[in-house]
């Protein structure tokens, strides 16, 4: 059966999908939309299975805050062509508002969270399957708090944001609070404060610098004073409290907390890919 431009035109703006794959599908179903339109989620949902195996090193992160709780995700595909499509950042914005909707923290429970008449799961495959590449909802954070600052940021003019950082604090300087999370954007820090960071990491650590310095020929009475001072350096690059502040390097960003009256009880940062 032949089938219009008319119809084919239509069909392509509301499912993305390519020229001969929706006359194809059009034909198919005798021109019934509907139809054609099954025919193509159901070609895409093949489509995905053989995706599966596909890495995917680009996407974006968004974030959202409202009544004491705020979230950040990342949403990830194979290409930037596809992350800056307008279908897929739509979708991520579609996945966002389901995970608050459901309130949900991690992965497990967001892509079972329900999202139109089905899934938040059901709802990535669909779009994966017209997008045609392989999509996945990485990471899920969910903070409750105060107050919050969200920075995301941009690597690249052309793309959407692809790093993002959400910081819970009480005090009322939003300023600092938001200097504060561009600093986490750039220091990438892992823990709050150095009480934060496991045992079994710290002991690791004391372990390999201790080694090093006996290495360096450094003289056994001097060795726990060399060590805790190595260990302050390990602290300054994966404890927030520690490091040096990325706009004045004189100051820690705990005494840029204490000057502007903040206290910050969490973060969290995604970085695409990463």
């Amino acid at each position: 059966m032949a089938v219009s431009l008319e119809d084919i035109k239509k069909l392509r703006e509301q499912l993305g999908t390519g020229m001969v794959d929706t006359k194809n599908a059009l034909e198919e179903a005798g021109g019934d939309v509907e139809k054609a339109t099954e025919i193509l989620r159901l070609k895409g949902a093949k489509g995905n299975a053989k995706r599966a195996d596909r890495s995917t090193s680009e996407g974006l992160v968004a974030a959202h805050e409202g009544d004491g709780v705020a979230y950040l995700i990342e949403l990830a595909c194979e290409t930037d062509f596809v992350a800056k499509n307008e279908k897929f950042v739509k979708l991520a914005d579609d996945v966002l508002a389901a995970v608050v909707a459901a309130g949900v923290e991690n992965v497990d429970a967001a892509v079972a969270a329900p999202a139109g008449s089905g899934t938040v799961a059901g709802m990535i495959d669909d779009q994966a399957a017209i997008i045609g590449e392989k999509v996945e909802l990485r990471r899920v954070a969910k903070l409750t708090g105060e107050h919050f600052a969200i920075y995301l940021h941009k690597t690249n003019k052309d793309l959407p944001p692809q790093v993002g950082v959400v910081v819970a604090y009480s005090g009322s300087d939003a300023e600092t609070a938001r200097s504060v999370a561009q600093h986490i954007s750039f220091a990438d820090p892992q823990y709050l404060s150095k009480d934060d960071v496991p045992v079994e990491a710290v002991e690791a650590e004391r372990r390999i610098v201790e080694e090093i310095s006996r290495g360096e020929g450094k003289p056994d009475a001097a060795l726990p004073k060399i060590v805790e001072g190595r260990l302050g350096a390990f602290f300054k690059q994966v404890a927030l409290l520690e490091q040096d502040y990325a706009r004045d390097n004189k100051l820690q960003i705990k005494a840029v907390l204490d000057q502007a009256g903040l206290s910050v009880s969490g973060f969290a940062r995604f970085r695409v890919g990463s």
